[in-house]
Order: structure tokens, then sequence, then C-alpha cells
């Protein structure tokens, strides 16, 4: 393979690979030459090679492994949430919030009316600000904070890390971890580093690794943890703080995803001392996925630069949207419903749970929207036999980091809104596949 690629100068030569590329000839996972190698056959000094990969990498088009070398970038395809599409099966996988459960918009409507907005003005809506400001601070230990607006939770982790870090960047992960996390460090370029979680949240130990290997983001869910479903405790999340005292710049993010529904306290990485945060709340799981609207509490540095990213004319958050958002969250029939949706998903995951240990099967409801559940056969197979029991269900395969050539034993499942006979009826078919 070294010698189809050419050049004497860096850019010729990262020109090169890039056209080999798109020829087919170097398909992705190809492993580079080593530097040394390529550059001696090329007849140009070592530091040449090196730059011509540092480029290719800034481009996305390599991924650099250390010892084990340099690859061109595999675009695999991510799992996403939601329903699957061209299916018949009845599917228990989509992580959906009840559409019945979301308040109603048209009946805060009227409160939404105003004059336009136009260039140049603020970005964010002043009430909505003052709102946040107050719903953020009964959380967050640092008083310094300042709120931005973002068009859902992906949207602000996205910008967070990329006014943050650089290609091949390391960020700590949950793992397992939420699908959108993992789909956006992918398509970021950085490099992600597997932190354990178990029924605390995440594993001391596992973020200490993950500092001690040079990450400069981490990205957390200190509350009904996706797919798990785990919490931080208070002594676990102390434990972390301690950790993270010698690493005050490291950008600490908290996508605290399902706040208003959690029946859990909430617990924090941030200390007051943290330097660089972003504790991140979207509306999404009730006021439902189309709202597509994220509050964000950061350290002034970091609101400085998502403001660059929010400028007026770019992509600023609808300010008719904004307003809807705050109406429907003061608006106390919408509360109530919230605080409905909240018992009612705690209870129809909790009764699953109780099922599938009647049938031998260990489960419990922890927190969140779905139920993660452990099998004593690989999921696949398990998930295999639901289909042609007409079931699909969301094998815990896609949500790891670490080993994949493992298989994974666990299932996530949506089911807070089945019915009782279509419960009975799965936790049966999920008892004859586990034999």
């Amino acid at each position: 393979m070294s010698e189809q690629i050419t050049g004497r100068t860096a850019a010729e030569i990262a020109d090169s690979v890039r056209e080999l590329r798109e020829r087919g000839v170097l398909a992705p996972g190809t492993l580079l030459p080593p530097v040394r190698e390529l550059a001696a056959r090329l007849g140009v000094n070592r530091n040449t090679t090196v730059a011509a990969y540092r480029q290719l990498s800034q481009a996305g088009i390599v991924v650099s492994r250390g010892r084990a070398g340099t690859m061109l970038v595999e675009h695999d395809a991510v799992a996403q949430e939601g329903y699957a599409s061209d299916t018949v099966l009845r599917d228990v996988g989509t992580g959906n919030p009840d559409p019945a459960l979301i308040p109603d918009p048209s009946t805060v409507l009227s409160k939404v009316s105003g004059r336009p907005v136009l260039y140049g003005e603020p970005v964010i809506d002043p009430a909505l600000d003052a709102w946040a400001r107050e719903w953020m601070s009964a959380d967050l230990p640092a008083e310094d904070f300042r709120i931005t607006v973002t068009s859902g939770a992906v949207d602000a982790v996205e910008r967070l890390l990329a006014q943050a870090l650089m290609r091949d960047d390391a960020v700590a992960l949950e793992d397992p971890c939420f699908l959108a996390s993992i789909h956006t460090v992918r398509l970021g370029g950085y490099r992600a580093v597997a932190v354990p979680v178990d029924e605390e949240g995440m594993t001391v130990d596992g973020l200490r690794a993950a500092l001690a290997d040079g990450v400069r983001a981490i990205i957390c869910t200190p509350r009904a943890q996706n797919p798990t479903g785990a919490s931080l405790s208070p002594t676990r999340a102390a434990a972390l703080r301690e950790v993270l005292a010698a690493h005050p710049y490291v950008l600490v993010i908290e996508d605290d995803h399902f706040s208003m529904l959690s029946e859990r306290p909430y617990e924090s990485l941030i200390s007051p001392t943290h330097r660089r945060f972003a504790l991140v709340r979207s509306v999404s799981k009730f006021l439902g996925p189309d709202m597509c609207l994220a509050v964000a509490a950061t350290d002034p540095e970091t609101a400085d630069r998502l403001a660059m990213r929010l400028s007026p004319g770019t992509t600023w958050v609808s300010h008719l949207l904004q307003r809807l958002a705050l109406a429907m969250l003061t608006d106390d029939a919408a509360r109530a419903t919230i605080r409905s949706a909240a018992a009612h998903y705690a209870a129809r995951n909790t009764a699953f749970a109780e099922r599938l240990r009647a049938r031998g099967i260990p489960a419990e409801h922890v927190d969140g929207m779905n139920l993660w559940v452990r099998l004593p056969r690989p999921a696949r197979e398990v998930s295999e036999h639901l289909m042609r029991r007409g079931w699909l269900v969301r094998t815990g395969d896609g949500f790891v980091l670490e080993d994949k050539t493992a298989p994974s034993h666990h299932i996530r499942l949506t089911v807070h809104d089945l019915g009782e006979e279509d419960a009975d009826q799965l936790v049966a078919d999920i008892a004859a596949a586990v034999g």
C-alpha cells in the first residue's frame, strides 16, 4: 500500500491519501504505513509524514490509534433513538415518551404572541432566561453561570464539544452510553474513552483512568442514565468531585435529560471551584421531542464561546419557540400533566419489572423512561426469538463502548405504554426466549 502513496510535501502526501480513498483504492478501516516507513520510501523527512498524517486527522479522514497505527476512518451507522422504520413488529425499544402525556401547547398559544424579534437583538428571551436561571441555580453548585438556549440537548452537547476540543481529543463517555452521545463524539472526530457505569452512576476508578488518559471533556448523566436508569448517589458524586478537583479545566457536561420527570434528587459532578462546566436540560421528554429546545447553564467563558456559535442570523433558537416553552413550563395545567407523566412512567416500569421478577428474570426500575434488563442469554438470541413472536426490542450491543466483540446480555425496553394484556404477553415471551 505504501507504494501507492506519493508526494514530497505534507500537503501532497495528504492529497495522495485522500485521492486513493476517494477512488476506493484505500478502504475505510485500512491502516496507513508507519510514519518512518513511509518517509523512508518517499525520501522525505519523518516530520513531513507526521505533518501529512496530522492534516488528514484534522480533516477527519484518519484517526490515530497510538501504537496500533493510523487508520482511515470508518463511518459506521450508529443506532438512533425512536421508532424503527419499515417494520410490522410491535416496537418496544423506542425510548419515546407517551404522546398522551405531553401537555397540549394550544392551550397556551395566546401567551406566545409578541412583537417580532429582529437581527441584532438578544438571542435569548429575557423571561425564559430569568426562569431558567432560577431552575438551574437550585441544583448547580456554581454561583457564576450564564444561560444559553439551544435546539435540544444533542445540539448543546455538539456545540459545547466543538467550542472546546479539536479532532482526536479524548472525551469520557458513560459505558453503556446514550446513543446520541456516541453519535455526536464519533461524527466530531473525537476519541471516546469509556467510563463504566454501575448502580450508582459513573465509577470512580473509571473516571480516574479516563483523566489519566487525557480526556478534555466528560459527558455524564447524573440521574436516569440512558440506558441503565442509574442515578448518582451522594457518596459517589462526592467521590467523583474529589477526583475532578485536580482537573478544574476539564469540561464537565451534565445531561439532565429527565429532569422534571425524575424521581431522584439531583447530584452533581460540578464543584463550586470547577472552571469549565455545563448543565444541560432539554424539554423533549416532557414537552415532546418536537419542541427541540434545551437550556444550558455554563461558566462565563464557555457561554461566550457558545454565543459566537449562536449569533443572530445563523442558528439562534426561535423566540416563538422559546416563549411557547416558557408558557408551558409555567402553566399550572401543563405542570400537572408533567407530574402525572412522571408518576405514570415510574408506576408502569415498576409494574413491568415486578412481572419479570415473578418469571425469574432479575429486573428493577431505577429511574427514567426505559428498563435495562439483564438476560442469562446473549441479547441478540433473545431478540431474534421475540421477533418471531411479533416484538421488536433494542439489544444492549449498540450502547456498549468498550468490548464490542462480546455479545451484550442486556435489552432496553420501553414498555410504559403497554396495556395489561400486552405487558403480560411480552413478559411471557421474554421468559420463553431466555429458556
